[in-house]
């Protein structure tokens, strides 16, 4: 695809750690701390799941980051060129394959970040007596009316535009610039929900169904499962998102360290998610095991039954967009870069293309609530461990060692642990495969291999 005469672009670093930090904190957090996470934990029954999915993130899930930075900032490509240059046998069809993958994530990632703008536009007319009927947009079950997919199409416009503003502007003036604003508001605004919540009468219960009544035969093999799935998509990995951004990682940079403080927030985020959710739900009698429902149709009963709840609705949806666009910038990124080291086309041009195709692509979920529930859980737990599983075993197998080990040892001063490249190469690509094999058996052959 990349033309063999054309000279190579100069590609773009972060500009300081801390801007390196907020872009990968923003998109490891996204909807898979701030939405998934909490309703994850209520349909998985609480603190058990919560201390397992914690173990995989740090024994898991930060190597595993640590493998997709590694083969970014080596081959500086995304995923459509990285497992190619990376040595990964078939590597351009696999990189092809995961590129239009993210293709479709954005479309219907785009229609959830659509309904998390509705109701925080909803929770914000509500103050001034205008009540904007949430279900108008987000019925349990059929489809949308004629009306209610106009409101949606505006949404997932609007969504779409914005993102491709920042993307035009590039990494340091747009991704980078935008992540520093918007991940110190997120933690913000859930501190304050979660001062309010755990204020409320009966707010306890929600705490100790939440962290306290861990018992270890609620430890399962299908809680097990989960809270591997959960790791991955918490942390947006997938062999897309952080290898684009890996790309963009300079020689100073210190993987191992920026890994570990990156799984810390976006667990941390999901964490106090949960505080800022569960507290409330229990305190006004609802239940917490609602699914996705959770997040649009729990939760602002229970904003409706607090006191001045309107304007911790509007946080609370205020916070989840912040942190679900960061994601949604993310996927942008990584079909926007393929296309710009791949082609002629000028950054602009690609961002214009990029958009279009999305939002074509967004119109199936909008039509039919019921294709979007199949695709969180491809997309959650089936692709992402597929991608992941690629890039990790790219990364420690298919690159020669040396490469993989000046990569992890850059910016550190001193050598890479051998044990801990030894972990990455053994354990991570197996409890990658174990969440794949799984999803697979339950989604696709619809076999429990857990009771």
């Amino acid at each position: 695809m990349t033309d063999q005469n054309q000279v190579p672009r100069k590609r773009e670093t972060f500009t300081s750690n801390f801007g390196l930090l907020m872009t990968m904190i923003g998109v490891a957090v996204g909807l898979g701390a701030v939405w998934r996470f909490p309703y994850m934990v209520g349909k998985f029954g609480g603190a058990a799941f919560v201390l397992f999915y914690l173990l995989v993130v740090f024994f898991v899930g930060i190597p595993a980051l640590m493998a997709e930075w590694t083969l970014g900032r080596h081959t500086r490509r995304g995923t459509l060129g990285a497992f190619e240059k990376g040595m990964f046998p078939g590597g351009k069809f696999v990189g092809a394959f995961l590129f239009f993958i993210v293709f479709w994530a954005a479309g219907y990632y785009s229609n959830a970040l659509g309904w998390v703008g509705f109701h925080g536009l909803g929770e914000l007319l509500n103050a001034f007596g205008l009540n904007l009927d949430a279900s108008a947009i987000l019925p349990p079950e059929e489809g949308f009316n004629l009306t209610s997919l106009l409101l949606q199409l505006m949404m997932t416009a609007f969504v779409i535009f914005s993102c491709g503003i920042v993307l035009i502007k590039g990494l340091r003036k747009g991704i980078e610039k935008t992540s520093k604003w918007i991940v110190p508001l997120l933690f913000t605004i859930l501190i304050i929900l979660i001062v309010r919540s755990v204020t409320l009468r009966g707010a306890s219960e929600g705490i100790k169904w939440y962290i306290g009544s861990f018992r270890f035969s609620e430890l399962t093999p299908s809680v097990m499962a989960a809270a591997l799935g959960m790791a991955f998509f918490s942390m947006s990995l997938g062999g897309t998102f952080m290898v684009i951004y890996g790309s963009y990682l300079n020689r100073q940079a210190n993987i191992l360290k920026n890994a570990v403080f990156t799984g810390i927030a976006a667990s941390a985020a999901g964490l106090l998610a949960g505080f800022a959710i569960f507290p409330a739900v229990f305190s006004f009698g609802l239940k917490p095991g609602e699914g996705p429902g959770l997040i649009f149709q729990t939760l602002p009963k229970t904003f409706d039954m607090m006191p001045a709840g309107w304007l911790f609705g509007l946080l609370f949806f205020l916070g989840l967009f912040g942190a679900a666009y960061l994601s949604d910038v993310a996927a942008f990124e990584v079909l926007v870069g393929g296309i710009v080291d791949n082609t002629r086309l000028e950054r602009k041009k690609a961002v214009i293309l990029t958009c279009l195709i999305v939002f074509v692509l967004a119109i199936p979920p909008m039509i039919n609530f019921k294709i979007f529930l199949p695709w969180d859980l491809t997309f959650g737990s089936g692709m992402q461990a597929l991608g992941s599983l690629l890039a990790v075993i790219t990364a420690v197998w298919c690159m020669k060692r040396a490469d993989a080990l000046k990569e992890l040892s850059a910016g550190r001063g001193k050598p890479f642990p051998m044990f801990l490249y030894w972990w990455m190469r053994i354990v991570v690509p197996a409890a990658i495969l174990f969440v794949g094999i799984n999803w697979l058996l339950e989604s696709v052959f619809k076999i429990k291999i857990f009771g």
